[in-house]
């Protein structure tokens, strides 16, 4: 009989870096990986994409912008319990504009090849 598989918070394992992210990979196979991303108080993340895959991802807490396009122009902003999903090879950058709570994060990035790409040189 098949087991219901757990990872605890306590066990994450450590995931892409990318400045200003922090995240913790619970489930990896060749076509998904599960993971929670935090983002702390004030904090913009460096530019990145994922790739060519897909990200998947549930807002568990705080406030969450994600700013992408030319320059960085165009955003979308997201609150506890809301749902969203970047595009394959989206550059964009993790924008948390609380000054005093962390943004939590469930990722789920599907597909295959590198999970983070990250940008050296983009926007403001």
């Amino acid at each position: 009989m098949p087991n219901i598989d757990v990872v605890r918070s306590a066990d994450l394992r450590a995931g892409d870096v990318t400045d200003g992210i922090v995240r913790g990979r619970a489930f990896e196979d060749d076509a998904a990986i599960v993971s929670r991303t935090r983002v702390a108080a004030g904090v913009r993340s460096a530019w990145h994409h994922h790739g060519s895959r897909l990200l998947y991802g549930f807002l568990a807490a705080g406030r969450f912008r994600l700013e992408y396009g030319p320059d960085g122009k165009e955003a979308v902003d997201l609150e506890p319990g809301d749902f969203f999903r970047i595009p394959a090879g989206l550059v964009h950058r993790d924008v948390n504009p609380d000054s005093t709570q962390e943004v939590v994060v469930v990722s789920v990035v599907v597909g295959r090849g590198p999970a983070v790409v990250n940008v050296r040189v983009r926007g403001p």
